[in-house]
């Protein structure tokens, strides 16, 4: 076998594996959640309507502005991703795909009117792998809320945001 050949099977091999591990991950996380009693699919992000997301880019000229209303920034990821950066100002609940994560962001916007500006984001992992944004959507959505938007963050947070040069804080 020639060096050609031979990068192209481990490629391949490599591949292969990596679609293992995230069928695995996936097929895991469906259990859990099914296992858990959750009324939410999982991974769903990319169902998500264009018209419910907001670009990093557009976030950020909104957070810099000194009109308009700001809007109320939910991180619904890991704590983990929260403490290592986040969007300056924003709150962390806990996790959207766990039924604790969603009863806290519920509990926090409870008083709130229902046409405040929201914003959620996760950035924990690729927009198609994420657990955590449709949850919090549809939770804000059914109890009434009507000026909801999604932060798209395609790969992550730190390659969708903090490598992009945008504010960041770091810790609680």
């Amino acid at each position: 076998m020639n060096h050609s050949s031979m990068k192209l099977a481990i490629t391949i091999v490599l591949v292969g594996t990596l679609a293992s591990v995230c069928a695995v991950r996936a097929n895991a996380q469906t259990r859990l959640a099914v296992a858990s009693g959750a009324m939410f699919p999982v991974y769903q992000a990319t169902s998500l309507p264009s018209s419910q997301l907001i670009k990093p880019e557009e976030l950020v000229k909104i957070l810099q502005s000194s009109k308009g209303e700001k809007p109320l920034m939910i991180q619904v990821g890991s704590h983990v991703l929260y403490q290592q950066a986040h969007i300056p100002g924003s709150e962390y609940i806990g996790p959207a795909s766990s039924e604790s994560g969603l009863q806290q962001m519920r509990k926090r916007v409870e008083p709130l009117p229902r046409n405040k500006f929201i914003v959620i984001y996760c950035g924990c992992c690729p927009w198609s792998h994420c657990p955590n944004v449709k949850p919090a959507d549809d939770a804000l959505r059914a109890m009434g809320f009507t000026n909801v938007r999604v932060l798209h963050v395609a790969n992550n947070f730190g390659t969708d945001w903090v490598d992009k040069g945008y504010p960041v804080a770091k810790g609680d």
